[in-house]
């Protein structure tokens, strides 16, 4: 038996998501779903509520706690399902997918292995389009509190893999584990989002599992969603009839627990795990919570453990500020009359991304209008010298616009010294 973890939010893509998982299934009648159903009581219907194979936890949108509170929810409904795949409400599968997904577990030759990653892209309504090309899930830097945040990026010659890619991270939206995983591991409700990905890894590798990407797609995942209701739009301290804490009070919360777990500190409940350490996965992942630096073979993407490395390797990650200067013309008119976004991404000499940002549209708003040239500034780490740099404007209406690309000068970057007079 699967058991289908399904924590959604005010979201009508629930039931295509259901249906879909359904209808494409080798053995449907091995799936046993669990659903916290935040939603609106007066106002949302949900089918499947009276069927044995549907464990369905009805949530008024305004008790609801965050998305891990949901998931860790989802968790109390599980009755011992030999697997446990977690997903998003609005996901679409491959054809066989849970057999696809059984066999890969195989091929991992691992005892505790997990499959998870960021779910490629698509588009709901008409016709979907589900392209083939898994992703995996790479490292893209540390936020200002320190905690890492990741991105989506292509697995090159994915074609010729023969079984599942090693990975440094988990994803929340897709993640395939032994039923085991929920008594062992378990899901924090005290987390909220940022950060809750960084913990769930560490507490899994830390407890002896093995992380995989799969060698295939498998899950597809809606990331537009831009009018769609969020929890941190709803709980604000203007939203009527809710209950507890506000969304950015959670988040603190939240985020000061995964700082605990990254620095090795006791946390009173959902702690590390005691099978390896927390320098062993730093070793594995090439990456230094400490000091807050990623080597270039992690930020390239290549497959872990990583190569082993010199004792002083974070003495060898710089910091860098960028200078990326283009005509205005260049752009595609969507790309500032209709933005949803900007992709920005810097490349090393060998052609491999070392820094990526997505600009959003309040601060594209901010560029300065009468100007024939735009000046975007990028600053990050890295030990690579930048050489090169891509503009890719997403519109509203119109989706990924014309890319323009360009070669950086000399002038255009330069490593950001100390300043030593303080």
């Amino acid at each position: 038996m699967i058991f289908v973890s399904i924590a959604t939010y005010r979201d009508p893509q629930l039931v295509p998501t259901m249906e879909d998982c359904i209808a494409k299934a080798r053995q449907p009648e091995r799936l046993r779903f669990g659903i916290c159903w935040q939603h609106d009581p007066k106002k949302d219907t949900l089918p499947f509520r009276n069927d044995d194979c549907f464990r369905i936890l009805a949530v008024d949108w305004r008790e609801s706690k965050g998305a891990c509170w949901a998931r860790s929810e989802v968790m109390k409904l599980w009755r011992g399902e030999d697997w446990f795949l977690q997903v998003d409400s609005h996901c679409r599968f491959a054809w066989d997918w849970d057999a696809k997904l059984l066999d890969e577990m195989g091929q991992t030759g691992s005892a505790k292995p997990i499959l998870s990653t960021y779910a490629s892209p698509f588009t709901p309504g008409g016709d979907e389009v589900l392209v083939d090309g898994p992703l995996q899930m790479v490292f893209q830097g540390f936020t200002e509190d320190g905690i890492p945040h990741m991105k989506p990026l292509a697995i090159a010659d994915w074609q010729n893999l023969t079984k599942p890619r090693r990975a440094r991270f988990l994803s929340a939206g897709f993640m395939f584990a032994q039923g085991t995983f929920v008594e062992e591991i378990g899901y924090d409700p005290e987390l909220y989002f940022l950060g809750e990905e960084t913990a769930m890894t560490l507490r899994a590798f830390t407890s002896g599992y093995d992380l995989f990407h799969p060698q295939e797609t498998i899950v597809w995942h809606d990331y537009g969603r831009s009018t769609a209701p969020k929890h941190w739009g709803d709980h604000t301290e203007h939203t009527e009839d809710k209950a507890g804490l506000v969304w950015h009070e959670l988040d603190l919360r939240s985020k000061e627990k995964v700082l605990r777990l990254l620095a090795g500190q006791p946390v009173e409940s959902y702690g590390l795990g005691s099978a390896r350490s927390l320098e062993e996965y730093e070793a594995y992942a090439g990456l230094s919570f400490n000091l807050r630096k990623a080597q270039d073979y992690t930020v390239r993407g290549g497959e872990p453990p990583n190569p082993e490395a010199a004792a002083d390797w974070a003495g060898q990650i710089f910091p860098w500020m960028v200078r990326i200067t283009f005509d205005r013309a260049a752009l595609p008119a969507a790309a500032l009359d209709d933005p949803e976004f900007w992709y920005v991404g810097v490349k090393d000499e060998s052609g491999a991304e070392i820094y990526r940002q997505d600009i959003p549209q309040s601060q594209l708003a901010k560029l300065p209008s009468g100007e024939s040239k735009i000046v975007l500034v990028c600053e990050f780490e890295s030990g690579a010298i930048p050489a090169a740099w891509t503009v890719w404007p997403v519109s509203r209406s119109l989706g990924w616009l014309n890319r323009i690309e360009g070669t950086l000068g000399d002038e255009d970057y330069a490593i950001v010294l100390e300043d030593d007079t303080e």
